[in-house]
């Protein structure tokens, strides 16, 4: 698994099957593989499990194709029927300790949080990542959670040390800098994927905004002062 790690720490677009969306969550994949995201995510809130591991059978085939990893939202069970490379588990979801041995040895698994304390509870799960937010004010799903801001994520990125937080949450080109020198491993995106015009356009912003803001600070770290 420890080779699957690395790219965890880059640009995570959740192909997602809300009906009001501009593109499919397919398409949604399709542009984010174009794009050169790290990972692309299926949630199905939605579908049937039939059509959940269609989807979920066709992105694994352009992730493979492009290089990324492919996680399924929610089921281990679908994750592993698709081949994929991680399931994702929310709170409601089963707990990371009961996933059965043989399904953990084949698949990376990260968990959704929305308090210090549900991200130091992660932090004793049998965990690879740690997803946390909303950062901002997203429209992506209706959420009781507070925003949680950047300025508060040092703090939650010590708790999940060493595993890597993957912030979510509200975040699109004009934030997603700040969420990075924040102190985020990676940023997850719905809406600014699957609700954009180009949606190839708006990986391959999101991307190279990444690299840029990772690369600059980089250097400041090799800057003697």
């Amino acid at each position: 698994m420890s080779g699957q790690i690395e790219p965890l720490r880059g640009l995570h677009v959740l192909a997602d099957d809300a009906p009001h969306w501009k593109h499919d969550p397919v398409e949604q994949a399709r542009a984010a593989c174009q794009g050169k995201a790290a990972v692309v995510q299926l949630r199905a809130k939605h579908a049937t499990d039939r059509e959940t591991l269609a989807w979920a059978v066709e992105i694994r085939r352009l992730t493979r194709g492009c290089g990324a990893l492919f996680i399924v939202n929610d089921r281990f069970d679908l994750a592993l029927a698709a081949d994929a490379d991680g399931v994702h588990l929310g709170q409601e979801d089963l707990p990371p300790a009961r996933i059965p041995a043989a399904a953990r040895r084949r698949l990376l698994v990260g968990r959704s949080t929305h308090t210090l304390e549900q991200v130091e509870t992660a932090g004793s799960e049998p965990v690879d990542y740690v997803a946390f937010g909303p950062i901002f004010e997203t429209q992506s799903k209706p959420s009781e959670n507070r925003t949680w801001g950047p300025r508060l994520l040092a703090a939650v990125v010590e708790a999940a040390a060493p595993r890597p937080i993957v912030a979510i949450g509200g975040i699109d080109i004009g934030n997603a800098a700040e969420v990075i020198a924040a102190g985020a491993a990676g940023i997850a995106v719905i809406s600014a994927v699957a609700n954009a015009d180009d949606p190839v356009a708006a990986t391959r912003a999101l991307t190279r905004l990444l690299a840029r803001t990772r690369s600059a600070g980089s250097h400041r770290l090799r800057t003697p002062a």
